[in-house]
């Protein structure tokens, strides 16, 4: 298992949670009919954002790819990069450093940035300097959580 994180081209994305998560699950079905490892198929920003990123995070495959890992192996990630946006995988180590770079990156190139490992899928859009939480997962009433229990069995 990875750390997965993932950058977009907000004009590409529903503004609302629910259409946001069908949307996501639509790219990552990745029937886009290119391959995922090349950056030429991306935005001219998510481009840009690619370029910064892999400073610090190299590719695992991709025409940029090294022969041989980095010093700092767990560095190395997984990106799959559509024509709207780049899906990543890092090793969990890197988690910290990963998050504060993919966001930071994405806030400087005007990116939406959607946080596919919480649990609550948080979904950040650019704002004039950083950027802003715009939705995420409503966590579930009492009454949810009860039908859930009495779903699967818990009296």
């Amino acid at each position: 298992m990875s750390y997965d994180l993932m950058v977009f081209e907000t004009g590409a994305a529903p503004k609302e949670h629910k259409g946001f998560i069908e949307w996501y699950f639509r790219q990552t079905k990745w029937s886009e009919g290119h391959s995922y490892n090349d950056p030429g198929v991306a935005s001219a920003r998510l481009q840009a954002w690619f370029s910064d990123m892999i400073l610090a995070f190299p590719p695992l495959n991709g025409p940029l790819a090294k022969e041989e890992l980095p010093d700092d192996e767990g560095t190395a990630s997984d990106y799959s990069i559509g024509r709207q946006f780049i899906y990543i995988g890092f090793a969990w180590s890197k988690a910290e450093a990963a998050y504060q770079a993919v966001v930071s990156l994405a806030a400087k190139h005007q990116l939406g940035f959607f946080d596919v490992s919480s649990s609550e899928e948080e979904v950040w859009l650019p704002g004039k300097s950083s950027l802003t939480l715009a939705h995420k997962k409503n966590p579930p009433t009492l009454l949810g959580r009860i039908k859930r229990l009495l779903r699967i069995g818990i009296k």
